[in-house]
């Protein structure tokens, strides 16, 4: 399970990084139901293990705090039995798996009252906490009108687009990722996610950044939700991923290179609003 869980993160099966910290953290469990000799020899695979799932993506704050997070707790604790350290690691990877599924909920339940009734908003990639959020103010009796980008080169924003089509009181319109700056005229906010906030930089979906400078030179506002493990200081370097070129053409490139980034930095600048399970963030 843990190998197929980092070939998963690897080949972006799970979109979200909240699902992905998630999904890893409980890859861990299958260590639980190994036999281990000694302690030594259990904290050895807990920490071979975590390092393979944190290297199935370096670029993820929240993937890259879970696993740090349960592997250290479980080795700092330096348990006296196996059994103590199973224990030990069943009970943090609950307690971190908790901790990032109420956080994306509170994040969206405090982004409600930001979401006015009737508004226009235009979305980009695939959020997690941003779908939670606009189903939570549509439970509320708020209508809204949704522009989606596709995300190119791998299309997730039409997994964000067929997720809205199925609540009522959201008309939801997919569009080309370079037709928003059209679209955005027509805007009352923008709304996406985050990989996380390093000092004062949005690493996000690569398109995020145009986006945001777009809505910026044309007065509307840009909200970013997400929980607030994702806000990191001081200690983590944001490692860019570059995914293969065959994701953006299909035949072989002859005589010239072809670039696939995932994520790009917006300036927190360019953002009127971040919200977090712990309310409204200010930098």
């Amino acid at each position: 399970m843990i190998d197929e869980t980092a070939e998963e993160i690897q080949e972006m099966q799970t979109h979200s990084s909240s699902v992905v910290a998630v999904r890893a953290a409980q890859a861990l469990e299958e260590l639980v139901d190994r036999e281990f000799a000694t302690v030594e020899e259990y904290t050895r695979a807990l920490e071979r293990n975590g390092t393979v799932l944190r290297r199935a993506n370096s670029s993820h704050a929240s993937l890259q705090n879970a696993i740090r997070e349960i592997v250290g707790d479980v080795t700092d604790a330096d348990p006296d039995s196996v059994a103590d350290a199973k224990r030990l690691t069943s009970e943090t990877i609950d307690e971190v798996v908790a901790r990032i599924e109420s956080g994306k909920r509170l994040a969206a339940e405090n982004s409600v009252d930001v979401l006015e009734d009737g508004a226009t908003l235009l979305t980009h990639d695939y959020s997690s906490t941003v779908l939670e959020a606009i189903e939570q103010a549509v439970e509320a009796g708020k209508t809204f009108d949704v522009y989606v980008t596709e995300a190119r080169p791998r299309y997730i924003g039409r997994k964000t687009a067929r997720a809205l089509s199925d609540l009522e009181g959201v008309d939801t319109t997919l569009i080309t990722d370079s037709a928003h700056g059209l679209y955005l005229e027509e805007c009352d906010r923008v709304v996406v996610g985050m990989d996380c906030i390093v000092d004062d930089t949005l690493y996000n979906r690569v398109g995020t950044f145009p986006i945001a400078s777009t809505a910026d030179r044309l007065d509307v506002p840009v909200t970013v939700l997400g929980s607030a493990s994702k806000l990191v200081g001081e200690g983590f370097v944001f490692e860019n991923e570059f995914r293969s070129a065959s994701e953006v053409m299909a035949e072989p490139a002859e005589g010239f290179d072809v670039e696939n980034p995932a994520y790009d930095a917006t300036p927190v600048e360019l953002l009127e609003s971040v919200i977090t399970d712990e309310g409204r963030q200010t930098f």
